[in-house]
């Protein structure tokens, strides 16, 4: 059992990527109690370092035999590798935290955000998920406001960071706003359009039903993380020129009347929420002010006048954190203590 250990050796797949760091980083910031720690990637990472605890560590070619010895391993590497390779790490008795869509929906996976459903953790077969990021924030400060009131319908819109689209999107951005500033043409390569200066309102592929896949996660991961599938989700998801941090504005509609003065008392006291909401002094949530943080800020808490139970939201969070490394990490942290 893991929770018998003292410290335990920990695998990070997708090491190099922009969540792998972060992953590693929180295990170093948060103390997890790491005897050894494996950085697997692909092989064109091969002979590359990364600094863990002030010790420079090598990067192994992520392969089915990479796991051998592993207690826990993170995945940060794409579903296609996670299908391909957690099975392996499970097969030599490792414990996956896939952080990809691969298993999000799979009937034999939890989906876990710890404060929402930590319960749900111990159900785990092998394979625990880690929900897309945009889900993640939202539910954290819906949960406390379900229980008290049974959320009926949620209307969601998503201001997504380019950091969610990986380091290429980061490096896109900044390339082009200094193109633009300098009068120079700009090259579009990760993103269909310009990002810099500009919206795109389209995240991952459209579907039959003309929403976006990222869309239609928000939709199923919120019901499978609540356990209530008569919540009624709708989404829209967009891409907005900021660095890191996904902003939400959500609207919510209740069984019971929630006053925000009720709102704001609930969400006070809720784990892993920051409340941020004081209109008198222009305090909000803002991207610049979640990057970095573990918590989830949540403020522009109204009554939505437009109907008799309904609230809206505004909700930010640094999605490469609590969006994923941290959230994985947690996960982790509450495994061992079983």
């Amino acid at each position: 059992m893991l929770k018998n250990k003292k410290s335990y050796n920990v695998a990070i797949a997708g090491a190099t990527g922009a969540v792998g760091n972060e992953m590693m980083n929180t295990l170093e910031k948060r103390n997890f109690p790491v005897a050894e720690i494996r950085l697997l990637a692909s092989e064109r990472s091969i002979g590359k370092k990364l600094k863990f605890k002030d010790k420079e560590v090598p990067i192994e070619q992520l392969t089915d035999k990479s796991f051998k010895g592993i207690d826990i391993a993170l995945f940060s590497a794409g579903a296609d590798r996670s299908k391909t390779f957690a099975p392996a790490a499970v097969k030599s008795g490792a414990v996956v935290i896939d952080n990809s869509s691969a298993f999000r929906m799979d009937k034999e996976v939890p989906l876990v955000v710890p404060e929402v459903n930590r319960h749900a953790i111990f159900r785990h077969k092998g394979i625990i998920a880690n929900p897309n990021c945009s889900t993640i924030q939202m539910v954290v400060a819906l949960k406390p406001l379900h229980d008290a009131a049974k959320i009926k319908r949620i209307v969601v819109s998503t201001y997504q960071a380019v950091s969610g689209a990986g380091a290429t999107a980061m490096a896109e951005l900044r390339e082009q706003a200094r193109d633009l500033l300098d009068g120079k043409p700009i090259k579009c390569k990760k993103f269909p359009y310009q990002i810099a200066f500009n919206l795109i309102p389209q995240i991952d592929v459209f579907l039959e039903n003309n929403y976006t896949k990222e869309e239609m996660k928000m939709v199923n991961e919120t019901r499978k993380i609540m356990e209530d599938d008569s919540i009624m989700v709708t989404a829209t998801c967009i891409r907005v020129p900021v660095f890191n941090s996904h902003s939400e504005s959500v609207n919510i509609e209740t069984e019971k009347k929630l006053t925000v003065e009720e709102a704001r008392r609930i969400l006070s006291k809720a784990p892993g929420v920051k409340l941020v909401d004081d209109p008198a002094n222009q305090r909000y949530p803002m991207p610049v002010d979640a990057a970095g943080k573990y918590d989830t800020l949540v403020g522009r808490i109204r009554e939505d006048e437009s109907i008799e139970k309904g609230l809206n939201l505004w909700i930010v969070s640094d999605n490469l954190l609590k969006g994923a490394a941290l959230n994985a990490v947690q996960i982790a942290e509450e495994l061992i203590k079983g």
